[in-house]
């Protein structure tokens, strides 16, 4: 059995430093890498993109809200023109660096707010599904497992992979449960490996409520915005393979 581990990356300030994405980049297979607007700058996509090549970590962009403020973590009212063109704006220059820095994009992560609210709602998903497929129709959407943007990609024949979350707990709908809300986020390394190796081997994750709730596991998010990530990605990537479950990034699987 394969898996991908993918970890949202990049999202710190010019003035930050780079020591904890460098610490979780050689765990990890795919990273998603913040485009500017939510979260980083062009200096850091580049440094961020360099450490992926050097890793053998598949290239991703993260594209949110134009929110830096809130982190991309606030809900934006925006037009499809608006959408379709920010889309457009934040892979096409994530793309450019990566392909001047000797790779090439493998694939479009939502970031925050705008990931959860096109999980819900097909017309906005689908807005995000043709504005990847227009930038490059080899390009894999990622989105939560059974979510409209799953759904949007297969649609319009855009490939894409089902994502559940190591870290983070989820409703009876089988959506994400909001970061206001307390215990939306673990942090017991050993609970979230148990619950992991459940998603993969059962494909199933339990809800908050203790509802069963059946998942397609392509790739598993690792969040790297807290002092534990780089250990973590360090024990999840050693008890997966343990296991006998292998890793590889979603483009070479």
């Amino acid at each position: 059995m394969i898996i991908d581990l993918n970890c949202d990356l990049g999202e710190y300030d010019v003035s930050g430093n780079i020591e904890t994405d460098e610490a979780i980049m050689p765990f990890i297979t795919s990273a998603n890498i913040a485009c500017g607007l939510h979260a980083g700058s062009p200096l850091i996509m580049e440094r961020t993109i360099r450490m992926a090549i050097k890793h053998g970590v598949g290239i991703g962009a993260h594209p949110g809200y134009p929110d830096r403020e809130g982190f991309g973590r606030r809900s934006l009212t925006l037009t499809d023109d608006e959408l379709r063109a920010s889309i457009l704006y934040q892979i096409g220059a994530l793309k450019a660096i990566a392909e001047a820095s000797g790779s090439r994009l493998q694939h479009v992560k939502p970031h925050g707010t705008l990931y959860n609210e096109a999980s819900v709602d097909h017309k906005m998903a689908m807005v995000i599904a043709k504005s990847v497929k227009e930038t490059d129709q080899s390009l894999i959407l990622v989105g939560l497992s059974g979510s409209q943007l799953i759904r949007a990609a297969g649609e319009i024949g855009l490939p894409f992979a089902s994502e559940v979350f190591a870290d983070r707990a989820y409703d009876d709908d089988g959506n994400l449960v909001s970061r206001n809300i307390p215990g939306s986020v673990f942090y017991d390394t050993e609970l979230v490996i148990e619950r992991v190796i459940r998603m993969i081997n059962e494909k199933v994750i339990e809800s908050v409520s203790g509802r069963i709730i059946p998942v397609r596991a392509d790739t598993i998010c690792l969040h790297g915005d807290n002092e534990m990530s780089a250990f973590f990605a360090r024990r999840l990537s050693e008890a997966l393979q343990a296991k006998g479950i292998g890793l590889k990034s979603m483009g070479k699987r």
